[in-house]
């Protein structure tokens, strides 16, 4: 009579299909374990026979249960203080991350799954499981949790000072590769921060962090154009990944959907930092996009902005009057949120009660009651209008009027004694309100509500240290849009390249198209006339587009040819 099958776990028997485990090994492992009243993991992981990241491999691909690097999280004490040590080492598992009413839950073993009922009715949470290695976990619970005000095991002497801040995040890579190559763990927690404090004094506007097949791809958007700063091995991706969502108090466990959320960074003892965190499911892993949000910005000034003396006049005239729209134009990284909270800056008196409705808010902002909409729970922009109006208010600012609803609310608010202020995603002025009349909003509401449409973009500004005189032929200028009477009585600089800048560029500078909307234009809006009519009567009421007000740029100096052919069309 020939003995039974022995029955093997479901991890197990990933571990076997995926060629790690051979068959007759793992049965005599069940059968061993079995016979000394341990569990299968803990028999197979102290034998040796199966790395322990291999092992929580097998158990995420059998359980459908994202796998979660310990070294990654900062886990907070008042988070693995919920249930006790005595409970953590009794229930074989550890509190590590808590959103809302859920609470992440780590554990090695999947034969401890059911013990998430007891972390239920000890928290009144909803637990979520996340696998983790094994010796990682024993190491946690061997020191009772890792916490009790002390810094977990990974944490221990990493805090980075500024003077610790890398010059170059290339070397940082360089390190990591070689942890790697010595089968030590990567400090993954000091890396990040040496990553945010880096992109943050390199004034670099976005950061993209790109997994591929066989690297990850680390990149910065650096005066609008992007460059690759490092290329890490692929290895610390999901490490990576889970700690800025940790940061960014985000569900670590779900990778499935993309995600919002938010980091404040402590550059300095008197500076904090936010960062908009966004990831992305790719065939790959997560792409994370962190956008740096700098409040300092906000208070740069309406002189810096870049307008010309008319144009800003327009600006600071449409912002003096008591009711009606101001529009701001352009695609997303083109400054328009830069430009609506100068405008707020100038209006923001204790005599005003300013509203702002945005997805998300980007600048803080004292004095200025912000609303973050969420229309998961049914707060959309015009929701929140719709409050806004019941408030007595004097300003409002919409993040950006997306739908008829919202520009109908809006355009009451302007004509009913309130000043509102927002966006849209065109590309000129004249667009704008051709862009209106397609949404559905009647001509006479338009034209009585919209005082200044500004359409802009963002150019680079040459390096005042290495910019240098060029020749251009008259042929080349004139194909530009400059006039015969201009050609020669200017001169044109090209980009060089030097230690203190970027390919020949540092900062940038604002282009722009700021329309008053007279009443020729208000009538010819009622008319029902195109964008292109709208255009050319601009030209009559001497309105610079933006290809003219680029080429004043370059008469000054401030920017090339090369680029406003880039950021501007003919």
């Amino acid at each position: 009579m020939s003995a039974p099958n022995i029955q093997l776990p479901g991890y197990v028997k990933q571990l076997v299909t995926a060629g790690k485990l051979d068959l007759g090994v793992a049965e005599k492992t069940v059968k061993k374990a079995h016979s000394d009243k341990i569990s299968v993991m803990e028999w197979l992981f102290h034998q040796q026979l199966v790395s322990a990241r291999d092992l929580a491999r097998a158990a995420s691909d059998e359980y459908g249960i994202s796998v979660v690097d310990l070294d990654a999280i900062d886990i907070r004490p008042m988070v693995a203080d919920l249930i006790s040590d005595e409970q953590k080492q009794r229930l074989h598992l550890l509190p590590i991350h808590r959103y809302g009413n859920h609470l992440l839950v780590a554990l090695a073993d999947p034969l401890y799954l059911p013990n998430l009922d007891d972390v239920k009715f000890a928290t009144n949470l909803k637990p979520e499981p996340v696998f983790v290695e094994f010796d990682k976990l024993q190491i946690y619970l061997a020191n009772g949790g890792g916490f009790s005000g002390s810094a977990s095991p990974m944490q221990s002497g990493m805090a980075v000072s500024n003077e610790a801040i890398t010059q170059n995040i290339a070397l940082d890579t360089r390190d990591i590769k070689k942890q790697e190559a010595d089968g030590e763990e990567v400090e993954i927690i000091s890396f990040v921060d040496k990553l945010l404090a880096h992109a943050i004094n390199s004034k670099v506007s976005d950061i993209h962090i790109e997994p591929y097949e066989k690297n990850l791809r680390i990149r910065y958007r650096v005066d609008g154009i992007l460059k690759v700063i490092a290329t890490p091995p692929i290895g610390i991706a999901a490490q990576l990944t889970s700690r800025l969502k940790v940061l960014a108090r985000m569900n670590i466990s779900e990778r499935r959907v993309p995600q919002d959320g938010r980091i404040r960074f402590a550059l300095n003892e008197k500076k904090n930092i936010d960062f908009r965190v966004n990831t992305l499911p790719t065939i790959y892993g997560e792409k994370v996009v962190m956008r740096i949000l700098d409040s300092d910005s906000a208070t740069i000034g309406v002189e810096k902005l870049g307008f010309d003396p008319k144009q800003q006049a327009d600006f600071v005239n449409a912002l003096s009057k008591p009711d009606g729209m101001v529009l701001v134009t352009g695609p997303t990284g083109s400054g328009k949120t830069v430009t609506l909270y100068t405008g707020l800056g100038m209006l923001n008196t204790p005599e005003s009660n300013i509203s702002t409705a945005e997805d998300p808010a980007e600048i803080n902002m004292p004095g200025v009651n912000q609303v973050n909409v969420n229309p998961k729970v049914g707060l959309t922009f015009a929701e929140a209008l719709r409050a806004f109006l019941r408030q007595d208010p004097d300003i409002i600012m919409v993040g950006e009027i997306r739908d008829l609803e919202t520009a109908e609310i809006s355009i009451k608010a302007a004509q009913t004694g309130h000043l509102v202020l927002s966006t849209l995603h065109t590309n000129s002025a004249p667009e704008t309100l051709t862009r209106l009349l397609n949404m559905g909003v009647p001509p006479f509401n338009i034209a009585s509500s919209v005082h200044l449409i500004i359409a802009q973009r963002l150019a680079r500004r040459l390096c005042d240290k290495c910019k240098q005189p060029t020749t251009v032929p008259p042929d080349i200028l004139r194909s530009f849009g400059f006039k015969d009477e201009e050609i020669g009585k200017f001169t044109v600089y090209e980009a060089v390249g030097c230690s203190a800048c970027s390919q020949g560029y540092k900062g940038r500078v604002g282009i722009y198209q700021v329309m008053p909307i007279s009443p020729i234009m208000g009538r010819m809006v009622m008319d029902g006339c195109n964008s292109m009519d709208l255009a050319e009567q601009a030209q009559r009421e001497n309105i610079l587009d933006l290809r003219q007000s680029g080429l004043t740029k370059i008469k000054q100096g401030i920017t090339s040819l090369a680029e406003i052919a880039r950021v501007t069309k003919d």
